[in-house]
Parts: C-alpha cells; structure tokens; sequence
C-alpha cells in the first residue's frame, strides 16, 4: 500500500510547528517497514525537501568498528568515513549527544566534506539497547541555521528509528 506524504510548507510555520506536522507522517511512512537503508533514503528525503534551502546536506552516517560510514543522503557528494571523536558527527556519536555548531569553521577538528557547509546539526541515533548506532547529520549553507525547535524536532525524528536497530 503506498503511503501519501504531504511535505508540510515552512512558510508562516515555526519550526516546531513545522516538526509536529511531520512527524505523524513521518512515523506513517516508516511503520511496520524493516528495510533500514530505505527507511533512511525516505526520511533523509522527506526532511531535506521540507526544510527546502536551509538543509544543504541532510542524510545518516552509520556506526561501523570505530568509524561512522556514509548512509544514504541527499544533497552533494560527502565523506565517506569518520573516525570515533572526529569532526562534529564523530564527536556527536563519541558524547551520544546532539550537537549544533552555529559556525562549522569554529569548531575544533571540523571536517569540511563540502566549503558551502556553514553551520551543522548532528543528533545520534539509539538502538533499544541506547547505542549509538547511527547519526543524523544536516549541514546549511547559513551560519547559525540550527535551533532548540530543529534539535527537539530531529531527536523525536530519530526516536522513530530506534526500531530499525
């Protein structure tokens, strides 16, 4: 059965609006589905296209051995492995914390996969056990794009794929 997705319009939303809305349907479009690659393809998509321009690079890196490995993405081409502690998602995953860097270039062992990338979010993702299994990483072209509403938002998208692991 396919499932219909209505990308809600960020225009006249807040944020948090914006991450309430989607999240039914994200949570519709992802139930009852154990195929985590695309899972991760389909919410990677479904949040870049909501959040339009502001998202630049939105897409998962996951935990392998002691480095993360590039999962699927949307958006421009990207590095494909990250050691433990390194970089904002290497570091997000060694605190299995979210972290938001308001300005990539002032954070200490940033990894610049693209120059355009400003500022960054990245929110670990659990699995039943809380192991941090994966990252969710969304780079802007906008200095200080990211907010408590986008953390309180990706943390609760994540939540919605602890099944998967």
């Amino acid at each position: 059965m396919e499932k219909e997705i209505i990308t809600p319009a960020t225009d006249g939303q807040n944020r948090r609006e914006t991450y309430e809305t989607l999240l039914p349907q994200l949570q519709s479009l992802i139930e009852d589905e154990d195929n985590t690659t695309g899972v991760l393809a389909n919410v990677s998509a479904l949040l870049h296209s909501t959040f339009g321009e502001r998202f630049f690079w939105t897409g998962f890196y996951i935990v392998k051995g002691d480095e993360l490995l590039l999962g699927p993405f949307q958006g421009t081409i990207a590095c494909y492995r990250i050691k433990h502690g390194r970089g904002v998602c290497g570091t997000a995953w060694a605190l299995g914390d979210t972290i938001i860097v308001d300005d990539v270039e002032k954070f200490p062992g940033h990894i610049a996969c693209s120059s355009l990338s400003r500022s960054e979010i990245v929110v670990p993702v659990f699995n039943v056990a809380g192991e941090t299994v994966a990252v969710l990483d969304i780079d802007s072209r906008e200095l200080a794009a990211f907010d408590e509403d986008d953390r309180w938002g990706l943390e609760q998208v994540c939540q919605l794929l602890q099944h998967l692991f």
